[in-house]
């Protein structure tokens, strides 16, 4: 009888051993490594077969128009780059919670409503459960059919009688490929099953979404090698307190990935927000000490965000700094060039920035409403309501320019703003304009920010 090998596979990472380590020499993770039985691979006995790919000229291949089979939300739609192309793999992740499986099966009723045939296959709820959910979003058509089940090659074998439009697997950390002697959820798994669905996606022509769970670091679970492996990767965030989602496109091989979409979660599912500029300013009725208003980009849209920050004088002997939504060292950066370039010391100061919806702001457009935000909460001193604020801050102090500038600045027009503080770098692109008010450096926007305080 062969004696069985093992080997150690990181489940983070997919790094493999043949001895256990407390440690993965690859990711650093700490206890990742879990045991597999190892494959046996064939052995080949010739280079050609019947089947075999040949290679053909670039010239020779004739490309046809794809027909896009649209999800019926437009916003789904927005960042898959018209909708759905037929024999494509697409990957979904987000957080638990988040509304993930709540928006692919809204998707697949309004597909069924269109007559298009859906297949929704749960490895994770019964399909009473399932039943349930739908009941919420929206009556169903004729074509969509659900079935509870893990087992990969039972769901391929009814996929080829059904021949669905699409195909969707919710989620792919709960299939399980029998040719494989692993758990469920591991590498190996996880690995091969993507694998499968994607040769399934590619020879039938049926598009093919799979929903996937995220780490606590936010990433989607198991190697990159997953996120190499299909043609779309989304991924839909959002804190849990808050109605508002954000879908982004992370990779997509058939359109742009700067688009977003915009989303409420309602008793009745999740809504579609398609003009949300000033979503996250309904709130906002008087101008307070610490509170600003920028314009930042979720893909091609602008949208109104309210920063705010509270200064307070520390108890303790290491002040605290904290920042909910904005990068963590960027906010000590900023402090820091606050007190080099224009001696405001807040060495003895607890900082705290917060972005009002539970929005996560990541370009740097929004530094000098940081900045601003900051200032006016140490000295006390309200921002007009009507300001909007925006600028990349340098080291030297300096006012960078920022991208879309125009575009920012007719959204904010239109919806009430009148005096807007700019970088004098990007004045070419925006005209004449009335309000705009431009700077070179940071001392010359607080003046402008604060004019009776400075």
């Amino acid at each position: 009888m062969a004696k069985i090998k093992t080997k150690f596979v990181c489940q983070n990472c997919g790094y493999n051993t043949s001895k256990w380590q407390g440690k993965c020499p690859e990711c650093q993770t700490w206890d990742s490594l879990v045991e597999e039985l190892e494959q046996a691979s064939k052995v080949t006995t010739g280079y050609l077969t019947a089947n075999a790919a040949k290679p053909r000229k670039l010239i020779e291949v004739q490309v046809g128009s794809v027909e896009r089979l649209p999800t019926g939300i437009a916003e789904f739609d927005r960042v898959l780059g018209g909708g759905i192309v037929p024999g494509s793999l697409v990957l979904l992740g987000g957080d638990p919670g988040v509304g993930k499986s709540t928006l692919v099966l809204d998707a697949g009723i309004k597909f069924s409503m269109a007559g298009q045939r859906v297949f929704y296959v749960s490895g994770e709820e019964s399909e009473m459960q399932t039943k349930m959910r739908a009941r919420r979003i929206g009556e169903a058509g004729s074509e969509l059919f659900i079935m509870t089940e893990t087992l990969l090659s039972n769901i391929l074998l009814q996929a080829e009688q059904l021949q669905p439009q699409i195909l969707v697997i919710d989620s792919i950390q709960t299939m399980y490929n029998e040719e494989i002697a692993s758990s469920v959820g591991s590498v190996g798994q996880l690995r091969e099953c993507t694998a499968k669905l994607l040769k399934f996606a590619k020879t039938s022509g049926i598009a093919v979404l799979i929903i996937g769970h995220v780490t606590k670091e936010g990433n989607i679970a198991g190697p990159k090698l997953l996120e190499h492996m299909v043609d779309v990767v989304l991924h839909f965030e959002g804190e849990r307190s808050y109605s508002f989602r954000v879908l982004r496109a992370l990779k997509n091989r058939f359109g742009t990935t700067d688009e977003a979409g915009i989303f409420a979660m309602t008793e009745q599912g999740l809504q579609e927000v398609p003009n949300p500029a000033a979503l996250f300013l309904q709130e906002r009725k008087q101008a307070v000490a610490g509170a600003v208003v920028t314009a930042c980009l979720e893909g091609n849209r602008p949208l109104l965000v309210e920063f705010q920050a509270l200064v307070a004088q520390t108890p303790f002997g290491m002040p605290r700094r904290t920042a909910v939504g904005f990068d963590y060292n960027r906010v000590n950066m900023l402090l820091a060039i606050l007190d080099k370039r224009q001696g405001i010391d807040m060495g003895m100061q607890d900082a705290y920035i917060n972005v009002v919806g539970g929005l996560k702001i990541t370009e740097t457009a929004a530094d000098l409403a940081v900045i601003a935000a900051l200032v006016s909460s140490f000295k006390n001193i309200e921002i007009e309501q009507d300001v909007l604020v925006l600028g990349e801050v340098g080291l030297t102090g300096e006012v960078r320019r920022v991208p879309h500038l125009a575009k920012r600045l007719k959204e904010a027009q239109a919806v009430g703003f009148k005096k807007f503080i700019v970088p004098a770098a990007n004045l070419s692109e925006i005209g004449k304009m009335s309000g705009v008010f431009a700077v070179d450096n940071l001392e010359e926007a607080l003046r402008k920010i604060f004019p009776r305080n400075r």
